[in-house]
């Protein structure tokens, strides 16, 4: 296998696992009486604590610096609980209150709030590309929110404003961490990120009583924490060793793909045909940043 290949495969299966993560959500919190912030600690303490020993495996110096240095920590610290920790809880809120694949779709409005974070801090108007995907990402975001029809939701109020807050959040998840990652381990960053919000969230272990699930249950638990998290960041973030980021975000669009499959054919999702376009014009917001554009020489 080539080392394309060899990526691609990665981070397309990685994609997948995020999505059947979604899906396993869904189901665990419509069928099951899982409360959302037990499910998400649960997530965060289980990933966290894998990804953390594989740092400490890989790179233990790097660890110890991250957590010594005052402003890596504090870096650290912030990223944990305003990016990780932030996204987690929405994304599953959002699940809650909706589907996995509305709530997976929503979160890929993240490029276009970055777009015009960007334009807003640099104080200049953003590339004809971006302005396309801003008006793709608007209109998508309307058909899937109203169904194409004008004064109707096929969401709820509270459901759109978890998947608009998830959208936010998955934003400053990425970019928030950007000069930690410069300097250390993306396992270790990632690992103990989690793991710190796992901690916060962790008192809703011993508030909450341990629910009474099937075997079958409890496996989807595992996956969500084993395969869902664990596995699909570390295959996704390996990817980067063999393809350029670019391709790894445009084979991302398997997640959304995935859990909409699954929650449709297992889960009784129903999604109309305006619902299924708004989703693809919102997606097709990830393509259109790929592609490579020349800066605008009248652009400062």
């Amino acid at each position: 296998m080539s080392k394309q290949a060899k990526g691609i495969f990665l981070a397309a299966v990685g994609a997948m696992m995020w999505g059947g993560s979604g899906a396993a959500a869904q189901y665990l919190f419509h069928d099951t009486p899982l409360t959302t912030n037990w499910l998400v600690a649960v997530r965060m303490l289980g990933a966290g604590i894998i990804l953390t020993l594989i740092s400490l495996f890989r790179n233990p110096q790097g660890v110890k610096r991250l957590l010594t240095q005052k402003w890596s920590l504090i870096q650290l610290v912030a990223f944990a609980i305003f990016g990780t920790l932030n996204s987690q809880l929405t994304y599953f809120l959002a699940i809650r209150y909706s589907n996995a694949p509305t709530a997976t779709v929503i979160q890929y409005l993240q490029p276009v709030i970055i777009i015009i974070w960007l334009a807003l801090v640099n104080q200049h108007w953003p590339r004809r590309i971006d302005d396309i995907s801003v008006v793709l990402a608007i209109l998508g975001t309307f058909l899937l929110v109203t169904g194409g029809r004008l004064g109707s939701l096929t969401l709820t109020p509270i459901a759109l404003f978890w998947g608009l807050w998830c959208a936010v959040a998955a934003a400053i998840y990425t970019v928030m961490p950007v000069k930690l990652l410069k300097e250390f381990d993306t396992f270790a960053v990632c690992g103990l990120a989690m793991l710190i919000g796992g901690l916060i969230m962790s008192p809703e272990l011993f508030i909450t009583h341990v629910p009474h699930l099937t075997t079958a249950d409890w496996g989807m638990v595992g996956y969500v924490v084993i395969f869902g998290t664990m596995a699909a960041y570390s295959m996704f973030l390996g990817s980067l060793n063999f393809i350029s980021p670019t391709t790894t975000g445009i084979l991302g669009a398997f997640e959304p793909l995935v859990a909409t499959i699954i929650a449709v054919s297992f889960l009784g999702t129903k999604l109309t045909t305006a619902m299924v376009i708004g989703s693809l014009l919102i997606l097709a917001t990830t393509f259109l940043q790929a592609i490579p554009v020349k800066k605008n020489p009248l652009a400062k």
